[in-house]
């Protein structure tokens, strides 16, 4: 598949996301940061290759841990990214862009997810220490 590019904006506007992925999954992050950032599993492009976003200057950042940081919009609280601080690495919130031919593929950190739900999709489904292990071997940095 060819990338693919999509736009989106926050709830009031002020902040407009372009993205381009390599190929149009949708992930599912299950842990206890991300689902208290965004009150509930957190859909998100994982392939993404380039980000570009229109009213910076409305984006407030916040430093979730000693190497990722989340951005938001500071007007209407929208949930934008996730991102290494090193900017290597993107997860973009799908809910920024219209309806898609979007393919649910995988969950992340599955060992965090409460009982009280369960997706029927059939994806892959990796624990925390899959994805520590995914990001040291891809880029020496830990994810979420």
């Amino acid at each position: 598949m060819s990338e693919l590019t999509h736009e989106g904006k926050c709830l009031c506007g002020e902040v407009a996301v372009t993205v381009t992925t390599r190929d149009n999954t949708v992930a599912a992050c299950h842990c206890n940061m991300c689902r208290k950032w965004s009150g509930g599993v957190l859909f998100a492009l994982e392939s993404v290759a380039d980000v570009s976003i229109r009213g910076e200057d409305h984006v407030t950042i916040y430093a979730s841990s000693e190497w990722a940081e989340r951005g938001f919009c500071k007007h209407c609280g929208t949930h934008l990214f996730y991102r290494l601080q090193d900017r290597s690495f993107y997860s973009v919130t799908s809910g920024l862009f219209e309806a898609h031919a979007w393919k649910f593929d995988q969950q992340l950190f599955v060992d965090e997810q409460p009982d009280f739900y369960a997706f029927s999709n059939d994806t892959k489904r990796l624990t925390g220490e899959q994805v520590f292990a995914l990001f040291a071997s891809d880029q020496d940095q830990p994810s979420p």
